[in-house]
């Protein structure tokens, strides 16, 4: 990752994330991939649920740009076996979606944003899957 990858992954979160739809959609597809997904969230405050998404993002975005791993780590020990238990596997289809929606959000998005966007995040999308 360079920090021209880091710099595009943060100018483009910051022309969705004020989008309640972009977070809407986020989950239409996220949930649309698996049943297991989407019987996941089926007791759900959706609406807790797009704020703590809006947040998990941006801890993600902040990581790359140098941030300490921190909150990341507490995310990853929420979502473990003993937490939410959101099984490894699933990661691969949230960060499909997450591009998905970019994609969909984003006026500036495209293939090259998609790959700095992957390289940027998988990292700490791979601490969070780690702690399961």
């Amino acid at each position: 990752m360079t920090s021209k990858d880091s710099d595009n992954v943060f100018q483009s979160y910051g022309r969705v994330c004020n989008k309640d739809r972009f977070f809407v959609d986020f989950y239409d597809h996220f949930m649309s991939s698996s049943d297991a997904i989407r019987a996941q969230f089926v007791d759900t405050d959706m609406k807790q649920q797009r704020h703590l998404l809006r947040n998990g993002i941006m801890q993600l975005v902040l990581h790359a740009r140098g941030m300490p791993d921190t909150k990341l780590r507490a995310l990853g020990k929420s979502h473990d076996r003993t937490g939410y238990n959101i099984k490894p596997e699933w990661y691969g289809l949230w960060l499909d979606a997450l591009m998905r929606t970019l994609r969909k959000h984003d006026p500036e998005f495209s293939d090259d944003l998609e790959t700095s966007w992957r390289r940027a995040i998988e990292p700490g999308v791979r601490l969070i899957k780690e702690a399961y």
